[in-house]
């Protein structure tokens, strides 16, 4: 129980749409309800940087790529990637390798999600 009424709730969600705070809504997945229980981070490295763009929409284009990230540092891109298991894995990597101006790539594997929830910060945010 929130303590307010539907209404309220329905006033407050339209004011954070209108000013661009919530952007839409969707439904949270159990991956592990089907069977994609494999996850692994992947970090890539590029042979030109100005190619970055080409690669993320190549990298899209992969259903089993859940979290993708242009970074500063070690790597150009990083990625998550949920997968069945390690062949399902080392399928996917090696399409993610063979990618135009994918120089290599280094994967490190999870061997526990503790928790996964893009709507943390929002439940600390005062609104």
């Amino acid at each position: 129980k929130m303590g307010v009424s539907a209404g309220t709730i329905h006033v407050r969600v339209k004011k954070m749409e209108d000013v661009g705070i919530i952007r839409g809504s969707s439904l949270v997945i159990d991956y592990t309800k089907l069977d994609y229980r494999f996850i692994t981070y992947v970090g890539i490295f590029l042979s030109k940087s100005n190619k970055t763009m080409d690669v993320l929409k190549e990298l899209e284009k992969i259903p089993n790529v859940t979290e993708l990230s242009v970074i500063a540092g070690k790597y150009n891109i990083f990625c998550k990637i949920r997968a069945k298991d390690t062949d399902d894995a080392k399928r996917i990597i090696y399409g993610i390798n063979d990618i135009d101006d994918v120089m290599r790539t280094e994967s490190m594997i999870s061997i526990e999600e503790y928790f996964s929830d893009k709507n943390r910060l929002i439940k600390a945010v005062e609104i």
